[in-house]
């Protein structure tokens, strides 16, 4: 329907443009590569190995690899993709009554996205320094201020209850929203490697949230390192190899779904991506 803000018209046909739905495949597809390999990391590190569990680290790995450079360049790309697929969608590609929370969902995605595209850009100019440390640093930085302690909690809650949402995603199979257009077969397989992958990933994410928690609580900034202090938090518990293991195949499982979704991801008009 066109609208009285030719601006607003625009942006939903570039939004809705088959251009722009290359590009989201692009962008899906980078991260799933991002989590295959942040499965394989976190393996590595349950047998003994010594690496950086989370998208830096990654990509950091990625560019010790012949060709390396190369990769993580094309990585950047897809991960800035992404982040234009979800800030169109923030301002342009959701519609109807309840948009308002997709539009939010979309919104942070591509902020995140942002940031990781940049990472990425960062580490091909040189700059080596880890994800975890810089969340730390910025998490000691925050609490140095007045109320800073509530604002890191505050952060740990949202990060915490994104974990959740990926634990019911994962649990009630909602993602398959974007699939029910496949044949059967491939929708039972989608199904096993959506749910498991996803509540991995959310079992990680809660873990994150709930140590950026206790770091605003305990004054312990380097609680606050994100997903690779909540690998090393949980490989330091009882059966912990075993657990961390564990999620690496989850997160493996998962990056297998992300290039399914890339190829075969279709959203139902009207509904959110």
């Amino acid at each position: 329907m066109t609208t009285a803000n030719p601006v607003q018209d625009v942006g939903e046909q570039v939004a809705e443009s088959q251009p722009m739905g290359w590009v989201a495949r692009t962008g899906l597809a980078a991260r799933a590569l991002v989590y295959l390999a942040m499965g394989w990391l976190a393996v590595l590190v349950a047998a003994g190995g010594r690496a950086d569990v989370d998208q830096r680290g990654v990509l950091s790995e990625v560019l010790s690899r012949p060709m390396g450079a190369a990769v993580v360049a094309a990585m950047a790309l897809g991960f800035g993709g992404y982040a234009v697929w979800r800030l169109s969608e923030a301002a342009f590609g959701v519609k109807g009554e309840d948009a308002a929370v997709p539009r939010v969902k979309s919104l942070a995605r591509g902020l995140a996205y942002g940031v990781l595209a940049f990472g990425a850009v960062s580490l091909l100019a040189g700059t080596r320094a880890s994800q975890s440390g810089e969340q730390t640093q910025l998490a000691g930085t925050v609490m140095q201020q007045t109320g800073g302690h509530w604002l890191v909690a505050a952060a740990g809650v949202i990060v915490a209850g994104v974990g959740v949402t990926m634990l019911y995603e994962g649990w009630s199979s909602a993602f398959m929203r974007c699939f029910g257009y496949l044949p059967q077969p491939r929708r039972r397989v989608i199904v096993w490697l959506g749910s498991v992958g996803t509540v991995s990933r959310g079992i990680v994410i809660l873990v994150t949230g709930a140590l950026i928690i206790v770091a605003a609580w305990t004054t312990q900034p380097d609680k606050a390192g994100g997903i690779d202090e909540a690998f090393r938090t949980l490989l330091d518990q009882p059966y912990g190899g075993l657990l961390v293991a564990a999620l690496g195949c989850g997160l493996i499982v998962f990056g297998i779904y992300g290039l399914a979704e890339a190829v075969w991801r279709r959203v139902p008009d009207g509904q959110p991506a």
